[in-house]
């Protein structure tokens, strides 16, 4: 998301690394547990199961235009800590569950999920690793090898979607398991969008032209075989960094296992060049058909920007409409 970013608006202010910070258990495909409630459960977890004896300073970390951001300076390190006094468990125990199946591919580096819980007042945290972040942006072509590691590693036998819906930006992102992708793109995807333009706008030029698109868009995955890999979901240039050492780091995510391509679909504000190109399909060969799709992953996001802040990106998302329609002749 380019305007709301599931953390924090500014993504240099977001995370910072972890120094000195004890060993955790994340426990693998298991959701993520919510704590029971106390009067402080995020200072109760740290002074219990993150190993702290004391919390020395509670720091505001940038502005958010979901949530809260703050970091909590302890004797055991320092903690990453996000609240949402409106909105229960269930968003940051999505983000939690793919952060926690990014890093488990141990291949690009995200910050570790340590616990999501309810607050007493309504609303909901997550605790997690805070990662320090370097000066400079990272590397393209480090990052598209390390993107490109995560997509082979990250595999699913149960087809395309995720164990929870979670959000894209604030808009609901369904990922309802699914054994054929088109069908998962088509419904859960552009449909999805689509559907909630034509509520939300009465905007029946753009559904009854999406969904045109979307009966007929089989022909352009002729001849490719499509499997399932662990995708960010939201990959644009605020969710992406590098820590101290220059290692990259991607973060909040929107994961869903889907068609290694749809990771691009942000790449009109990502910034990709050459370099991360290169270095990605050096890893994993771009597939016959990579330049007919691409617009096609792109519509997914134009088409959230428009249902999330209005008018701006409909002419975006009406011209690859139109375009495919044409190219399909349909």
């Amino acid at each position: 998301m380019v305007a709301i970013q599931l953390g924090l608006a500014p993504a240099s202010y977001c995370y910072p690394s972890i120094l000195f910070l004890p060993r955790f258990r994340f426990l693998k495909r298991r959701r993520f547990a919510v704590v029971a409630m106390s009067n402080d459960p995020i200072t109760e977890w740290i002074l219990s199961e993150g190993k702290a004896t004391q919390i020395t300073r509670i720091s505001p970390i940038g502005g958010g235009c979901i949530n809260r951001a703050n970091r909590y300076e302890t004797d055991a390190g320092p903690f990453f800590v996000k609240t949402n006094r409106s909105i229960g468990p269930s968003m940051f125990e999505g983000e939690a569950l793919g952060l926690g199946a990014m890093y488990e591919t141990e291949t690009i580096r995200v910050p570790r999920p340590f616990k999501v819980g309810a607050l007493p007042t309504g609303g909901s945290y997550i605790i997690m690793e805070y990662i320090e972040f370097g000066a400079a942006r990272s590397n393209q072509s480090e990052l598209g090898r390390k993107l490109a590691e995560m997509h082979k590693a990250g595999k699913s036998a149960k087809g395309f979607g995720f164990d929870v819906d979670n959000t894209i930006g604030s808009t609901p992102q369904i990922n309802t398991w699914t054994s054929d992708w088109i069908e998962f793109y088509g419904e859960h995807r552009l449909g999805y969008q689509l559907k909630l333009a034509s509520d939300q706008y009465g905007d029946s030029t753009i559904y009854q032209k999406g969904q045109r698109l979307v009966k007929n868009m089989a022909a352009l995955f002729e001849n490719i075989v499509i499997e399932p890999c662990l995708l960010h979901g939201d990959l644009w240039s605020g969710n992406i960094s590098s820590d101290k050492s220059g290692e990259p780091v991607i973060l909040d995510p929107a994961c869903y296992y889907g068609h290694s391509e749809a990771e691009f679909g942000m790449s009109w504000c990502a910034g990709f060049g050459g370099a991360f190109y290169n270095a990605y399909f050096e890893v994993t060969p771009k597939q016959a058909g990579f330049e007919k799709r691409r617009d096609l992953y792109m519509l997914y996001h134009y088409l959230n920007h428009y249902n999330l802040f209005g008018s701006g990106y409909r002419s975006s998302a009406m011209s690859i409409i139109d375009d495919y329609l044409r190219l399909l002749n349909v």
